[in-house]
């Protein structure tokens, strides 16, 4: 949707015009799946699908806002009253962030709020965390809080921890704020310092969303991150980021296989994806495609948060890319989408591939998006 559109949209709710812009971005991961939480490594990249809000500021303490995919559903919380969850899931992103920022000691003014978002939701894309940013980013822009972009990423990944009680690491809000186009970024959880990765211009990115129910996406994931915790205290270390195999192996016996085998894939993964920044920087696909393999396979069998859907998705683009290329599930799993990794040449025939197979396999129609790496938040005035 244009910018006009969407102000069009603004003056028909609230009978004046926009004065504020901000936008943020979904995400993909290319590699390092709930390492985040585990003070680990991650490799993700922005997409061009962004969360866009227009707003003004109110003269009283109350936040009205609409979302275009929601027009039935009109958020209104008081800045100076107690933030409880409202009638809305949509909204309960914006007034956790509110609620976050007040206990973080800042004064925050009430506002009018139009939001589009054209992150596809349930599909791993983290459409959720670009709400956040977005929203840190507004109230950081109306309010001159002076707030970094590691600031506001922290303070969404806050609100949905504390808020919304998803327990997810820093990653998705953080590439939201910080990502820098035609690029990845690898993220270091413990200490969230940066480094930017060029991704070459030949190598295209495909999103596939599975369509698959996540029914068991948020207990799952919380009972990974469970066990994850046990694995390292039962080490003695902080985090599984300071382990090593060889301090697995030593109380594999008294952690049981499955909480083993869940230590074991973050262990593995966080050299995966310090492996695959090398790769990506040094053009080596070849070697690129070999690492994102083995990350699908320790997704399936030691992790286990594919579904037959996603592992499906995967074998049909393998066979399709003959070697030329990867495939491997995204984001927090049960469901939700992969990641394809190929030379632009080879996308007709990923996408016949999927649109020949998936279907007729699995009875549910994929959501194939054609992805470029974007900008992370931005806010304006206009």
């Amino acid at each position: 949707m244009s910018l006009d559109t969407l102000k069009q949209h603004f003056e028909e709710k609230f009978s004046h015009t926009p004065d504020i812009y901000v936008s943020s971005p979904g995400r993909v991961n290319l590699i390092g799946e709930h390492t985040d939480y585990n003070n680990g490594f991650v490799l993700p990249c922005a997409l061009q699908y962004k969360t866009h809000i227009l707003a003004t500021k109110r003269d009283d303490s109350l936040v009205k806002a609409y979302s275009l995919q929601y027009l039935d559903q009109p958020e209104e919380f008081d800045l100076n009253a107690e933030i409880a969850h409202g009638q809305w899931a949509w909204g309960d992103y914006l007034r956790g962030v509110a609620k976050e920022l007040l206990s973080q000691g800042h004064q925050l003014s009430g506002l009018n709020i139009f939001i589009d978002s054209q992150v596809p939701q349930g599909s791993g894309l983290s459409s959720s965390a670009a709400l956040e940013v977005a929203a840190g980013g507004l109230f950081n822009h109306v309010d001159s809080l002076g707030l970094s972009t590691q600031q506001i990423a922290r303070t969404g990944q806050l609100a949905e921890n504390n808020f919304i009680d998803c327990q997810c690491g820093i990653m998705d809000q953080l590439i939201s704020a910080e990502a820098q186009e035609q690029a990845a970024l690898l993220i270091d959880c413990r200490d969230l310092s940066t480094r930017t990765v060029s991704i070459p211009d030949n190598l295209t990115l495909l999103v596939i969303n599975s369509n698959y129910p996540r029914k068991l996406a948020e207990s799952e994931y919380n009972e990974r991150r469970t066990a994850c915790e046990l694995a390292a205290s039962t080490m003695g270390t902080p985090s599984l980021r300071e382990a090593n195999m060889d301090m697995l192996e030593k109380v594999r016996e008294e952690l049981g296989d499955v909480v083993y085998r869940r230590a074991k894939h973050i262990i593995t993964e966080n050299q995966r994806v310090l492996d695959a920044e090398q790769a990506l920087s040094s053009a080596d696909l070849p070697k690129l495609y070999e690492i994102m393999k083995e990350a699908h396979l320790a997704l399936k069998h030691d992790f286990e948060i594919t579904v037959p859907a996603t592992d499906g998705l995967v074998d049909i683009c393998m066979e399709a890319l003959e070697g030329n290329g990867a495939c491997r599930q995204t984001g927090g799993g049960f469901g939700g989408a992969v990641i394809c990794l190929c030379d632009k040449a080879d996308v007709d025939k990923v996408i016949t591939a999927v649109e020949a197979k998936y279907e007729a396999q699995f009875n549910l129609k994929a959501d194939i998006l054609i992805c470029e790496p974007g900008a992370g938040l931005q806010a304006t005035a206009l």
